[in-house]
């Protein structure tokens, strides 16, 4: 099953028993996988839910459901200081592989990037593609780019992090040694040259608990892969421990 090819589909595209292709999935699964009328293949909603399909021309017939466990057992969002160049891309790739829910882009002091919203659009085709390779039940939100200090706004849980590259603050795998199954996580990373002061006090302010990613200096692209692989390891790690 897990040798199938796998495709996203809009809800809309559900109509009974059956999935209405589009002209893109159309052509993908026909003439760049070679698949033919009754070949089979798994289409997925990015909202959670599996379908193994059969290829019937324009469309595909729903053969049954699937039941996938693939989802880190709390939602993650990443808040990314965007970046110079398309780096962007690597950060969205990699995350979504890592099991990231929503990614927010923000601008700060030292933001060097100014996406157009065609970067937006494309940050939305990585992580559905990602998705898709990696076996994600669920594809992740994007948010639109916002000032750091709007974006310090977004969720409501009070497990919060800003990752800062100096001073003495506790390791991110210490600080959520105590964080249970059921709740939500933000984590802050910063851009190139790091957070300043003003906006390091203002997450404080908003809640944030600064954190270290370790001894050494990350990149802005490496930081938040970083953060996400320490949490995903933290977390899948006591989930096993407390089913054995």
């Amino acid at each position: 099953m897990t040798q199938l090819q796998r495709i996203a589909i809009a809800p809309s595209q559900l109509q009974q028993e059956q999935i209405l292709l589009t002209s893109q999935q159309q052509h993908y699964l026909g003439r760049v996988l070679r698949l033919r009328d009754r070949d089979r293949f798994i289409a997925m909603d990015g909202k959670g839910k599996w379908w193994l399909a059969q290829l019937e021309g324009e469309k595909a017939q729903i053969v049954e459901s699937i039941t996938v466990q693939t989802e880190l057992p709390i939602s993650i969002t990443l808040m990314v200081a965007l970046p110079k160049g398309n780096g962007f891309d690597d950060v969205v790739r990699c995350c979504t592989e890592l099991g990231v829910t929503v990614i927010a882009p923000v601008v700060s002091d030292r933001t060097l990037l100014h996406p157009s919203p065609q970067k937006l659009e494309r940050w939305l085709r990585i992580a559905q593609e990602t998705a898709e390779q990696s076996e994600r039940s669920f594809v992740p939100i994007i948010l639109e780019p916002v000032s750091f200090i709007t974006g310090l706004a977004i969720g409501t849980t009070t497990h919060r992090y800003i990752c800062e590259a100096r001073g003495s603050c506790p390791h991110l795998r210490e600080a959520i040694n105590q964080v249970s199954t059921t709740s939500e996580m933000i984590i802050a990373t910063g851009p190139e040259g790091g957070w300043t002061e003003k906006e390091l006090e203002c997450a404080v302010d908003a809640g944030f608990q600064p954190v270290s990613l370790g001894r050494r200096i990350l990149r802005a692209v490496t930081a938040p892969i970083v953060a996400l692989s320490i949490v995903a390891a933290e977390l899948e790690s006591m989930e096993f421990n407390a089913a054995s």
